[in-house]
């Protein structure tokens, strides 16, 4: 790789590390190609992205930033997910890891925070923001929903009265 490469790819990395809100590191060590594939694959659908960079130019864009925390982390053969959500990259890799052990997550970093692996799995547990933003629509719409219903509940009933006494007064 050569001196501008390096450099063009150090900035990169710099600009993900100053602008992502969750960073995740793992070990890839002995997945296969088609296996990176279906990652990265699963990680775009999901808004996320892998990286795989070597360690020493990882730790020099790493330098200077709110991640700065996992730069212990990249030793031997390391990948980085990262995405502005912040659970997105968490669940994915959670998940990949579950159907394939050999991506071992490592830990990782929300902001400023260092995140362990039991970090990384809990946020991973969390919903994402749009199952979040669905719940705060339905909690919002509920109240309205009910008021409509309340409002046209004595009319349903005095439906109903004035239709007894319509069948009461055929009856007779």
């Amino acid at each position: 790789m050569e001196r501008a490469a390096k450099r063009e790819l150090v900035s990169t990395l710099n600009d993900v590390f100053n602008t992502t809100s969750v960073v995740v590191v793992a070990h890839y060590a002995g997945l296969t190609v088609a296996d990176m594939q279906k990652l990265r694959a699963q990680m775009k659908q999901a808004g996320a992205t892998v990286k795989v960079a070597k360690n020493r130019l990882a730790k020099i864009a790493l330098e200077g930033t709110d991640v700065a925390s996992i730069s212990g982390l990249m030793k031997g053969p390391t990948l980085i997910a990262y995405s502005s959500d912040p659970v997105a990259a968490p669940k994915v890799a959670v998940d990949f890891a579950k159907a394939n052990e050999k991506l071992v997550i490592l830990g990782g970093a929300m902001g400023a925070t260092a995140l362990n692996v039991d970090g990384v799995k809990a946020l991973a547990t969390l919903p994402s923001l749009d199952e979040l933003r669905a719940k705060l629509v339905g909690l919002v719409q509920a109240p309205a929903t009910k008021i409509a219903q309340l409002s046209t509940a004595p009319a349903a009933k005095l439906a109903r009265v004035f239709g007894a006494y319509a069948k009461t007064g055929e009856a007779a």
